[in-house]
């Protein structure tokens, strides 16, 4: 679905690539004509429009014009993840706003489009295939999650498609994909994070509360190796059956191991039922959750089924460390509020981590194009390294305007974004510290640091 609906943005799609001008009256010009030709001559009359300018029935001439270049949002927008589609748009939409402000690139513009994954490889394959087959200006994704990164990402590679994955899967550490990008750490390294924060609080005895799906799944192997590491005990690993009426059974099992900590990753309204029904037989534990524990959606679920008192009290998140300061974060944001029309409630995005790699990875691949001088994806694939890597004589830049005019006087550059700085490693990973929060008075508020140095002696 495009974003906007209005008539020409949903249509021209269908014409793009024939050079019409991108108004209503053309579209239904066209369509008509179209209608009353054999198939041979609408191959010549496609084909000659390629060229220039089209000579319509009623003689109106319409002139030849660039297509919008197409980033796909290519997620979950229902289903039991579907939070996730909200976020990634909050991302896209300041990026294209400021690329478009900007002068576009080589002469297009950009557009974000929604392409809903359902969560589901069983329906993500499909719209894979759909988006790059009905989509020929496509200049790139954001996506794939967890969810469907397996099934999908091999069909993204074939088709030369860039895609900057949100998926955590350790899978992709050591990825020889060519056409994936991760600047959002990995779920490994999510394991990593929550263990060392657990410890440091004191905790030794864990229960590990998740939902039996894959992208909560690809969040355990890692927790479990590295809480055992740290020298604590996991006295349970549930994989929770999602938006089940009840969980009685479960906590009454987890109660009886006597927990210090819960780790979890579950959605909104299974943490929800589940939370109040823990706070109803035994009173809250002390919780530690995932980026999610963090999002607007959970929040408001688990804040209305056990109050905003035990919210603050006993549940803290761990989020990638993004700080909500630096000229970076400032053009986002500044940008994100200003896309509500697009955007509903864009404030609630404004420390979001994966919103502003979201938007980082749009403000990257228009570099890279503007970079290799092309808007092929397997020309531009190749810069988009050369743009974020630092180096000797590099002009570091923080947005896209100020990487447009340092490439047009000839310069390199580096992109440090809203997230901090890419350093892509030779899988094409990125990541680095993670910050714990929690929700104080309505606000995120960040309550200390897991560094990068911490994690990586981890993983040793």
């Amino acid at each position: 679905m495009v974003i906007s609906s209005s008539k020409f943005e949903v249509r021209s799609s269908m014409y793009a690539g024939h050079g019409f001008r991108e108004t209503d009256k053309g579209i239904d010009m066209i369509e008509q004509t179209y209608s009353k030709l054999g198939r041979a001559m609408r191959l010549a009359l496609a084909c000659g429009l390629t060229a220039g300018v089209a000579t319509m029935a009623g003689g109106a001439s319409v002139s030849a014009a660039p297509s919008a270049i197409v980033i796909g949002n290519f997620n979950p927008f229902s289903g039991a993840d579907a939070s996730f589609g909200p976020e990634m748009v909050a991302g896209c939409q300041p990026a294209v706003r400021l690329i478009n402000a900007g002068g576009g690139v080589l002469g297009h513009k950009f557009s974000c489009v929604e392409f809903d994954t359902r969560g589901d490889p069983a329906d993500a394959v499909p719209a894979a295939n759909k988006m790059i087959a009905t989509n020929s200006s496509l200049g790139g994704i954001l996506g794939p999650s967890a969810d469907e990164a397996l099934a999908t990402v091999p069909i993204l590679e074939q088709a030369k498609v860039p895609m900057f994955v949100d998926t955590g899967q350790a899978f992709f550490d050591k990825s020889s994909y060519k056409y994936l990008w991760r600047i959002t750490p990995a779920d490994d390294v999510k394991g990593y994070a929550l263990a060392l924060w657990a410890k440091k609080a004191g905790y030794t005895r864990a229960a590990a509360i998740f939902g039996n799906d894959a992208g909560s799944q690809s969040d355990v192997p890692t927790l479990l190796k590295a809480w055992k590491k740290l020298g604590g005990k996991m006295v349970e690993n549930v994989k929770l059956a999602l938006d089940q009426s009840s969980y009685r059974t479960e906590i009454e099992q987890m109660l009886a191991s006597k927990p210090q900590v819960i780790f979890t990753e579950i959605d909104p309204q299974t943490a929800g039922t589940f939370f109040s029904e823990l706070q109803q037989l035994h009173g809250l534990i002390p919780v530690l959750g995932t980026e999610i524990t963090l999002q607007s959606p959970w929040l408001k679920a688990v804040t209305g089924a056990i109050g905003k008192q035990a919210m603050t009290k006993y549940i803290t998140g761990m989020q990638p460390y993004a700080p909500t300061a630096g000229a970076s974060w400032t053009t986002y944001n500044k940008a994100l509020l200003a896309s509500k029309s697009q955007v509903p409630q864009p404030a609630q995005w404004s420390s979001d981590p994966y919103s502003m790699t979201y938007y980082d990875g749009v403000t990257v691949m228009a570099l890279a194009m503007l970079a290799a001088h092309s808007t092929d994806r397997g020309t531009y694939n190749k810069s988009i390294m050369t743009v974020t890597e630092p180096g000797a004589g590099k002009t570091v830049v923080h947005s896209f305007a100020e990487g447009k005019a340092a490439l047009a006087k000839g310069e390199k550059i580096q992109y440090v974004g809203a997230g901090g700085s890419i350093a892509f490693n030779k899988w094409h990973n990125s990541s680095g510290a993670f910050e714990a929060a929690q929700q104080v008075s309505g606000n995120v508020k960040i309550v200390g640091e897991v560094t990068a140095n911490q994690i990586a002696a981890l993983t040793k």
